[in-house]
């Protein structure tokens, strides 16, 4: 019955990404500490009563308006405070999404004690928020399917100063991040390279995972052509064949993965995109162009960061896997 309330009741939250929180939105309980408080106020105004002291009274009353004054301390230092996202970066899957929310705070005192949290978890991050400033708290969740997943409900709460109120907030960001498949641990090595038109007809198959071959270093190659792998490993310098390069052209696709069944979906066309991503990762890596086909999509080669973030972002909302369960 929990689960089911707490479902209906974030469901009934506008989703935003920026919030201000007001008495609309903020709830305050007692704690348990509070709730014992409160019981020992009792027994000791019902003491106070049968035996006429008048110091007991004092005391209730002491420290009843302590804890009344610290149930409007409480409440006051989330109310009127403003929580800013900050669009999350792509990652991968069963990786750490981690999200960044700035506090934004207009008031001449400062707020002491906040924790952010993914609601449902114990994960918290606390910070305080400087008078008329500002404090950014980042919150780390993971995703285990790749697609554009829907950031999960936050919850924020304090129960500063006495600790015997909580006060909370539950709050639905709009934002979405997107979860690039997770890449093969130990991919083969990449595909060979199809012949450019008027370009040779073959070519030959390289164990090491290098598209294209090497020649010995020359002095002026560009560092960019230097394959420091194999410098690593023999500690002679080598640089890739220009030549070669421009004869062919580097194409991924579901075909070159040689995973059975890719085509037809599940397991098989999961297996068969972590590899892709594997592939995609290498060939940025050493520099290489490459092109991606997907299906009915086609990304032409390129190199460089903006080529990779393109390739990935196919390879994640690929075959209509745009949505994803919320984690």
């Amino acid at each position: 019955m929990g689960a089911r309330f707490q479902t209906w009741f974030t469901s009934r939250i506008p989703l935003r990404d920026s919030t201000t929180l007001t008495q609309r939105n903020v709830y305050i309980l007692p704690t348990a500490p509070g709730f014992m408080l409160g019981l020992t106020l009792l027994v000791l105004l019902i003491a106070s009563i049968n035996y006429q002291l008048n110091l007991g009274y004092v005391l209730t009353f002491l420290l009843t308006g302590s804890a009344v004054v610290g149930m409007h301390v409480c409440h006051g230092t989330l109310r009127g405070m403003t929580m800013n996202l900050v669009a999350p970066e792509a990652q991968f899957a069963g990786a750490n999404v981690t999200i960044g929310i700035n506090l934004l705070s207009q008031r001449r005192t400062p707020r002491y004690g906040i924790g952010l949290a993914v609601l449902g978890t114990d994960h918290w991050s606390w910070t305080d928020v400087p008078a008329q400033g500002a404090a950014r708290v980042q919150i780390a969740f993971q995703v285990h399917h790749r697609g554009l997943h829907p950031v999960p409900a936050l919850t924020a709460e304090t129960r500063f100063p006495l600790g015997t109120f909580r006060v909370w907030t539950v709050w639905r960001p709009a934002a979405k991040v997107l979860v690039y498949p997770a890449p093969e641990p130990h991919p083969p090595p990449l595909p060979p390279g199809e012949p450019r038109p008027g370009g040779a007809a073959t070519v030959q198959r390289q164990s090491t995972g290098e598209f294209d071959g090497v020649r010995a270093y020359r002095r002026g190659d560009p560092l960019k052509l230097v394959v420091w792998k194999k410098a690593a490993k023999s500690d002679e310098l080598v640089s890739r064949d220009a030549q070669q390069v421009q004869r062919f052209e580097l194409w991924l696709d579901l075909a070159h993965t040689g995973i059975a069944g890719a085509s037809a979906g599940g397991a098989p066309l999961e297996q068969a995109l972590s590899r892709l991503c594997a592939w995609v990762l290498a060939a940025d890596k050493q520099g290489l162009q490459y092109g991606l086909r997907l299906g009915g999509q086609e990304i032409a080669p390129g190199s460089g960061e903006a080529h990779r973030k393109n390739c990935l972002q196919a390879l994640a909302l690929a075959f209509a896997q745009t949505g994803g369960t919320q984690p």
